[in-house]
C-alpha cells in the first residue's frame, strides 16, 4: 500500500470543531475492505439488473419482436459506447453519474440478453449460472488472496481475448462448429484468468486509491465492479455455448 501521504481522517473534537489525524493501520485496513465489498455488492447488484431484465423482456413476446434486427444492434452500440465513456470520463463525472451509467449499462444488457432465454432451457440457464458463479468466485478468491504477481498474466489474456474476439467474427462466415467450440474453450480459460487476474487488480488500485475524497475511492470501486461484473457476464455465455441445452 503507498506510504507516501498519510490518510487523514476528518472527525469533530470536543470543542465541535473539524480536525483531521493521520488513520492508523486497523482504520486503513477497514477501509480498504468496506471498499472492496462495495466493489462485489455493485457487481451482484448488476447481474441481477441484468437477469431480471433479460428474464421479463424475454417472456413479452410482442416486445422481443420489436428488438429483433436493427435495434438489437443499436443496443449492443450504446453498450459499447457507455462502456467507453464510463472508461474514459470517470475522472471527469461525478459518483452518481458514473453510478446512473453502470446501473443503465446492466439494464441494457439484460435486454440484449434476453435471447439466450430464447435460446436455451431455463433449467440449463439456471445451472450454468450456478457453475459459472463458482468458478467466478473460486478465481476471484484466488486473485484477492494470492501473493504472487499476475499483473504479467494481464498481457497474455489481453493477446488472448483479441484473438479470440477475431475467431468468434470469422466464425460467423466459416460457421465451424469445430471452430465454435475451440473458441467457446477459449473464452472460458480466458475469462477464468480474467477473473483472477482483475480481483488482484482492483484490491491493488483500491490500496493505492484509499488516500482519496470518498467520491474518488468510491469511483475506483465502481470502475472495479464494471470490470468483473464483464469478467462474469463473458464467462457465464461461453460457459452456456458449451453446456446450455437448446430448446
Amino acid at each position: 500500500m503507498a506510504d507516501a501521504v498519510p490518510v487523514m481522517n476528518n472527525e469533530l473534537d470536543g470543542w465541535g470543531q473539524l480536525q483531521s489525524r493521520p488513520m492508523d493501520e486497523a482504520e486503513l485496513q477497514a477501509r480498504v475492505g468496506a471498499t472492496i465489498s462495495s466493489v462485489y455488492l455493485w457487481m451482484t447488484g448488476a447481474l441481477a439488473i441484468t437477469g431480471l431484465v433479460a428474464y421479463w423482456v424475454a417472456g413479452n413476446t410482442a416486445l422481443v419482436r420489436m428488438l429483433l434486427g436493427w435495434p438489437f444492434f443499436v443496443l449492443m452500440g450504446i453498450e459499447l459506447v457507455l462502456v467507453f465513456a464510463l472508461s474514459s470520463a470517470i475522472g471527469r463525472i461525478s459518483y452518481g453519474t458514473a453510478l446512473a451509467g453502470f446501473l443503465l449499462y446492466s439494464a441494457i444488457n439484460g435486454v440484449t440478453l434476453c435471447t439466450i432465454f430464447l435460446v436455451y432451457t431455463a433449467a440449463s440457464i439456471s445451472s450454468t449460472f450456478f457453475i459459472a458463479g463458482a468458478m467466478f468466485g473460486t478465481m476471484a478468491l484466488v486473485g484477492h488472496v494470492t501473493k504472487a504477481n499476475l499483473s504479467s498474466l494481464g498481457g497474455y489474456l489481453l493477446m488472448a481475448l483479441i484473438g479470440l474476439i477475431i475467431a468468434g467474427v470469422v466464425n460467423i462466415f466459416l460457421k465451424s462448429s469445430v471452430l465454435d467450440w475451440i473458441v467457446s474453450i477459449a473464452g472460458v480459460l480466458i475469462f477464468v484468468g480474467l477473473s483472477a487476474y482483475d480481483a488482484q487488480k482492483i484490491r491493488q488500485e483500491v490500496e493505492a486509491a484509499v488516500a482519496m475524497e470518498a467520491s474518488d475511492l468510491r469511483k475506483v470501486a465502481l470502475m472495479g465492479s464494471l470490470s468483473l461484473y464483464l469478467d462474469f457476464i463473458n464467462l457465464f455465455l461461453y460457459l452456456l455455448r458449451l453446456m446450455g441445452r437448446r430448446k
